[in-house]
Order: structure tokens, then sequence, then C-alpha cells
């Protein structure tokens, strides 16, 4: 069987019409090169610090990847066969080969899915793949990738540098040492890598490891995380560590709303008591979730990072899937969720704060136009982070650009982010943004909506300058 030609279109996502896409293209051809600033993501700090041959090309496009193996589960694939590792240690595929071809089989199903456009991206303009997987040439295509990725060329650090990557934030918990963070920067490499501070195991109630990990917080610390002010004098340490052993810039809280309280320090201190203690209702743990946040925006006030909330994933919502293979495994879904009255309480205290700068996402689009708009049109501490996880796709983005557009701006945006595990697919995701945000501003300038040049200023913002700016990059 003759292999399809794989050969990404040069006007992919730019618009239909001709005298539009003309002036998209000149758009895009603006920004295309510039340097990525990736300023909210999971990729793996280890790869930059030991900078090791990355491994096999399952290993590294399949296995970790729940944006593929969650539609290959849809069609009825089982996740051991993918070589997703079990939590109890039972059986899983573990010859890469094997799970290599089991995605050959299925590659269709991600036809029109963002997922497709991204690997297209990664075969192609990273791998120099001219032939489009399939069941009939996957084992030739497997060893040709894995070929590439012995070469040195194809090391993490050389990667970073070939991606055009300015600044790249990871993404860790409050317990981590960090160590390499410290590898990296005393390393002599080049590469800015910095972390994040993502605190949700210690002041989330509901969190898995919550029970555990507060207790660690202490003894990390040395300070007294039975009294509230012993609590929150610890979290404070770790900002610190994570600034000064991290670099970090940035925290993230991935509550499951957007609720916030304003309690008196008397009222805080007597519902942590009953949170360490296990005594919380559902209730208690919700306002003290809350809670947590309004404390994060005043260490913020104090420290200079940049908060991040992403609040409204219902995560492991397949007990069948989350009780054998864990957490990030493709059963996750988007939730209702309000802004306006849950972020009050906060933004009462902090909203008009010029020194704090808060990025609220949502999975719920309904909110764009009706709730997240308008409080970033208005309060000076708030911003809006870019289409997220299910609508981190090209129709997402054009749907995001013309919701939020009209009341806040370009300016009240922070540009785009990846907020990707896998490290392949950052040029290719920074690079379908660009275009969606080309052909949205070519569109308001053949609408004689917005004047040309005023395009190529907002163009070369929405892909560098808002990111850079917001996060402190």
């Amino acid at each position: 069987m003759t292999p399809a030609p794989l050969a990404p279109h040069p006007d992919r996502l730019l618009p239909a019409d001709p005298e539009t896409r003309g002036i998209a293209r000149e758009l895009y051809a603006s920004v295309a090169d510039l340097p990525i600033i990736s300023p909210h993501g999971h990729t793996d700090p280890s790869w930059f610090a030991e900078d090791a041959p990355f491994p096999d090309p399952a290993t590294l496009f399949i296995i970790p990847d729940h944006y593929i193996f969650r539609m290959l589960y849809s069609q009825g694939v089982p996740l051991e066969d993918l070589g997703v590792p079990r939590i109890d240690g039972g059986w899983t595929e573990t010859d890469t080969r094997k799970i290599w071809r089991r995605f050959a089989e299925n590659v269709h199903l991600l036809r029109g899915t963002p997922s497709r456009m991204w690997l297209d991206y990664a075969f192609h303009d990273i791998l120099g793949l001219t032939e489009r997987l399939s069941a009939y040439n996957a084992d030739r295509l497997y060893d040709q990738i894995d070929a590439q990725l012995k070469r040195p060329e194809f090391r993490p650090r050389a990667l970073f540098e070939r991606f055009r990557i300015e600044a790249l934030a990871t993404t860790e918990n409050p317990l981590d040492d960090l160590r390499h963070h410290r590898a990296i920067r005393s390393s002599g490499w080049g590469g800015k890598v910095v972390t994040a501070f993502r605190p949700d195991n210690v002041t989330d109630p509901d969190h898995a490891r919550f029970r555990q990990d507060v207790p660690e917080l202490g003894r990390i610390t040395g300070h007294d995380v039975g009294s509230w002010d012993g609590y929150l004098a610890a979290l404070r340490d770790r900002r610190r560590y994570f600034i000064e052993h991290g670099g970090a810039t940035s925290t993230d809280h991935g509550h499951p709303t957007a609720h916030t309280e304003n309690l008196s320090q008397a009222d805080a201190a007597a519902l942590y008591g009953r949170v360490v203690a296990g005594q919380a209702s559902a209730d208690e743990a919700e306002r003290f979730r809350g809670q947590m946040l309004t404390e994060m925006a005043r260490m913020s006030l104090d420290d200079g990072l940049v908060m991040q909330i992403h609040p409204g994933a219902l995560r492991g919502q397949n007990p069948a899937v989350s009780g054998t293979f864990g957490e990030a495994k493709g059963d996750d879904w988007p939730s209702r969720t309000d802004y306006v009255r849950a972020l009050k309480p906060m933004l009462d205290v902090f909203g008009n704060e010029r020194d704090l700068t808060i990025i609220l996402f949502t999975l719920d689009e309904s909110t764009y136009a009706r709730e997240i708009a308008p409080l970033a049109g208005h309060y000076p501490a708030l911003k809006i982070g870019p289409a997220w996880w299910f609508h981190d796709s090209p129709e997402g983005m054009r749907r995001f650009r013309e919701q939020v557009t009209e009341t806040a701006g370009f300016y009240n945006t922070v540009g785009f982010n990846d907020d990707t595990r896998a490290f392949f697919s950052i040029p290719a995701r920074h690079d379908l943004s660009r275009r969606i945000d080309c052909g949205f501003l070519a569109r308001l300038v053949a609408e004689h909506r917005l004047d040309r040049d005023e395009a190529f200023e907002v163009a070369r913002a929405l892909a560098y300058d808002l990111a850079k700016a917001a996060y402190k990059l």
C-alpha cells in the first residue's frame, strides 16, 4: 500500500476568504518565528537537568498523553494496551513497539482534533516524517523516529533552543525539593526553566494527599502546622523557597470551583482547626479552599508571584479509570462555574490592587462574555487566561477571542500558554494559537474594525509580549 503523504498546508487554519487570508498571511509571517514564552505547563524539569535522550516513540507520544489515549479508550481500546501503568502494578503492555502499532491502527480516530494537528506538526516539522502514520508503516516510522531521538540534536536542551523557547515554566507542589531546577541553574546551560508553586495538595482538604502532606509541610519548614499561623508561615516559606531555588514567578490553583471567602483570622483559624482534625463538612472544605485563595492573593501581593486560578474541572469522574490508573488519565470533565459571586469576597479585598495579577481560566465557555470578560474589563488585578484544556483548539480559540474581546479588549488577556506535559507539542500549540489569532485580527482589518498597523502590534502582543509581561518572564 502506498503511504499517504504528510504535508501540513502552509495556510492551515487561516481564513478561507481570499482577501482575509492574504491579511492573515502577512500577520502570521510577522509572528511565526517569534520566541516562545511558555509560562505555564507540566513538562518534567529532569529532562532539562539531565539532558538525557528521550525514550522510544510510544513512551514519548502515547503513554503519557491523556489527549490521545482518552480518544482511543472511548472507542474501546483498553488503556493497558496503550501502556498506561496501573496503580496496583497489574499487567499493562510494556512492549513499546506493540503500543505504537496499536496506536497506529487507531490514529484515524484523531481526525479533526487538535491532537492530530499537534502530532502532524511534531512528526513533520520536528522529526522530518513525510508519510502519514498508519498500520502499514507503523514499524518503519517507529524505527525512523527512534533513530532520530538518539541523535544529540534531539536531546531536550537542543530542542529547547531549536523551538526558540525563551522561557518555560514547569509546575511543582510545595513539598518538591526542586533538585532538578537547582541542577539546571548550576549547570551553566543558558535555557530559562522556572517552576510554579502549585499548593493544592496542602490547601484542598479533599485532595488525596492532604492529610499526609500538611504534616510534611510542617516538617520541612520547621513550623507548627497544627496552628493557623504556623500553617500560613510554612506556606510563605515554601513560596520563598520556590522563588529563590526555582525562579518561580507564579502560583497555580486547581480548585473545583472559583469560590472565595474573606473570613476573619479568628474564624479562619477555627475552620483550619476543624479541617486538620478531619472534622470539616463538605461545605466547610469548600469554604476553606475559598479562604486559601484569598490567603494566596494576600501572599502574592507581598512576594510578587502571579496567581493563576484553574477552576471547574471534575477530575476522576470515571472510577473504573481513576481507581485503576490514578489521576490525569482522561476521565476529567468541564463543569459549570460561577465567577462574579464566587470571586467577590476576594475581589472586595484585592481586586483593585494594581500590583497584583490574578489570571482566571475557565472550562465553562458560557462565562466568557457574561462573567469573565466583564470582570477583567473592570478590576485592575484580573486578567483572562487563554482557552484551556478542552477548548485549547481552533474553534475554542476563536470562540474565546469573539466572546472576550468586545468587553475586555486584548490587553486584559495574557497571550497564550500551552499547559502541556508533551514537550514536542509546545511549538505546535503556539503555532496553532498564532495562526488563529492572526485569522481573527485579519477579519477585524477586513471589516475595517482595526487598522492594519494596529493588527501587527496586537499580533505580536498576543504571540509574545503579553505572556512575557503578565508572568514576569
